[in-house]
């Protein structure tokens, strides 16, 4: 992560102060983000779930704590547990050479237990691999408690097209199972599962793409993080623009599309088109540089039926860098209400 530039003492406190004959800035609005207390931070490429009244996220690991874990009870106050696991898996070590950690996870609920998948790789490669660990419950006084490392889900490498890290699992409307997955590269493509095993269906199969920025030959293509969420009878894609990983520095943001068929074409309100690097901006800084959040994405999804607030509502969880914690990335989430053109806007 790059370090914040240094600002004096009269910088900071012309920023914060208003010119001359200007009313001050109003005071900011309560939202549920702003009210997070607790264990936020280092939080990196959040997931979330709920297993009775106690919500989980699951975010990039750090150091020897292989997927950081949090709980609350409330939404609002978040206690930092252990982590999932504390070595890489003998498979993987031998699969990506110099790799120590495992990133971005995604969880769900299938058949009774509980599915991670996590991504290990070295930064900037595309020799890549994502695993899958299942667990009966995530309730660690639970006797049932406890991690079981399935192995290989995908792997990619230097004659692929595309990086295998940020996986996301849905299952369709038909209970056809599928994995979201890439950064980078040639963008995000779509793997079909089979349920049982949770792994591709047809090993041979090739992706289908469902995102991409074009670029010129050599250049960058910053869009990765894929998240499918199934609402009103659409498909919402949700991927990240631009760059995280540079503290302040970052200028990631979060843009969303949808389709009809889990497979695309995604198309943004204006009908630009994901698979062009379009859609529409759902998740973004604040736009004064001064001011505290920078870079929100890696955006994941609760859907929570009758949970928090006694009904069904929808949550965005992200991390954004923290201006005020020399860029620390910390948890952020947002809750999610569909307007009347059917496009959801986060309150955040």
């Amino acid at each position: 992560m790059k370090r914040q530039m240094i600002m004096t003492w009269l910088g900071l406190a012309l920023l914060g102060a208003p010119a001359c004959g200007q009313q001050p800035p109003e005071p900011a609005r309560e939202t549920l983000n702003s009210r997070l207390a607790g264990d936020l931070a280092p939080t990196h490429d959040p997931v979330i779930i709920r297993e009775g009244d106690t919500y989980h996220v699951f975010s990039t690991g750090h150091g020897k704590r292989l997927i950081e874990t949090r709980t609350s009870t409330d939404l609002v106050t978040w206690k930092a547990g252990d982590p999932v696991f504390t070595a890489l898996p003998a498979w993987a070590s031998q699969a990506i050479p110099g790799s120590n950690g495992m990133w971005a996870p995604d969880i769900s609920h299938v058949d009774g237990r509980y599915r991670l998948y996590y991504s290990v790789s070295t930064f900037g490669s595309n020799r890549s691999a994502i695993g899958l660990a299942t667990a009966k419950t995530l309730d660690r006084s639970s006797p049932d408690y406890g991690w079981r490392d399935e192995g290989l889900v995908v792997m990619s490498t230097t004659a692929d097209d595309f990086n295998a890290i940020d996986p996301n699992f849905i299952v369709d409307r038909d209970g056809r199972h599928w994995l979201a997955l890439g950064s980078f590269w040639t963008g995000i493509k779509l793997f079909e599962l089979d349920p049982k095993t949770g792994k591709p269906k047809d090993p041979k199969a090739k992706p289908i793409s469902i995102a991409r920025r074009p670029a010129p030959a050599g250049a960058p293509a910053p869009v990765e993080a894929p998240f499918i969420i199934d609402h009103g009878g659409y498909y919402w894609l949700m991927v990240s623009y631009d760059y995280c990983c540079k503290g302040v520095n970052s200028t990631y943001y979060t843009v969303m599309g949808r389709s009809r068929a889990i497979t695309g074409p995604y198309v943004g309100k204006d009908g630009s088109k994901l698979m062009e690097g379009g859609g529409t901006i759902f998740l973004r800084a604040d736009l004064q540089e001064q001011q505290r959040w920078r870079g929100p994405g890696h955006a994941g999804w609760l859907h929570d039926k009758d949970g928090r607030t006694g009904k069904n509502t929808d949550y965005v969880v992200y991390h954004a860098y923290d201006r005020q914690a020399n860029g620390a990335p910390t948890l952020r989430i947002a809750p999610v209400i569909w307007g009347d053109d059917g496009w959801p806007v986060a309150q955040y």
